[in-house]
């Protein structure tokens, strides 16, 4: 939550998919750094636990709650950052790929997918997204990543690895060598098994991918 948290322009109004207990957008109206924020969630469970929290704070002027299943019943101009966290990678990229409005310069999407990054990611760099930035951390023993985007409606030519690697291969945190790492063993283990049962053009694809990140990984300086 922290490392999303951190990636939000000081003083932008925000608009928290997926709220849950909305802590958040409390975290960032109690600190300063948003003067106004939208808790959504697209059931009335977590907007019921939500409330709780934006009472106990006494912040009911500073955060709406909203029910809407994503973007669907958020206006445009209700805020400028926009955050998904504790969602897969690929509900993330359904979710904002039928959001027009969201290709806009002027506003940023911050996600922190619990699986399948390379989905958002590759929605990103295919449709005129720029990942600014990412971080990494581990909690609970678990490796997350975190990633903040906006849109100049360029699409440039990426390496085969960057749905995998995206900017973390700029991150300096130990954390963020370990989460690569972490993906290339993954995907390491996928080769082998399209090698055995599977057809020549994933297993050349992988292998390609795999090469990239090993040489990605080896590249990176760490602070610890």
């Amino acid at each position: 939550m922290l490392m999303a948290a951190r990636m939000v322009r000081k003083g932008s109004s925000v608009a928290d998919i997926g709220t849950d207990h909305a802590y958040l957008p409390a975290y960032l109206i109690l600190n300063g750094i948003s003067p106004k924020a939208l808790a959504c969630d697209v059931r009335k469970g977590p907007l019921e636990n939500a409330g709780k929290t934006v009472e106990h704070y006494g912040i009911e002027k500073e955060i709406t709650l909203r029910l809407s299943d994503g973007f669907d019943e958020i206006e445009p101009f209700e805020a400028d950052d926009f955050i998904m966290c504790g969602m897969g990678g690929t509900l993330m990229e359904q979710l904002v790929s039928r959001t027009y409005w969201l290709k806009d310069k002027r506003k940023r999407i911050i996600v922190q997918p619990q699986s399948h990054a390379e989905d958002i990611r590759r929605f990103f760099v295919e449709n005129g997204f720029e990942i600014l930035f990412e971080d990494a951390c581990i909690d609970s023993g678990k490796l997350y990543c975190a990633m903040a985007a906006e849109y100049t409606g360029e699409i440039t030519v990426k390496p085969l690895s960057y749905i995998y690697s995206g900017e973390l291969s700029k991150c300096q945190k130990k954390e963020a060598k370990l989460f690569l790492e972490n993906i290339n063993s993954r995907l390491k283990k996928k080769l082998e098994a399209e090698k055995v049962h599977g057809c020549a053009e994933n297993a050349e694809y992988l292998e390609k991918v795999t090469a990239e990140l090993e040489e990605t990984i080896n590249g990176m300086q760490t602070d610890s």
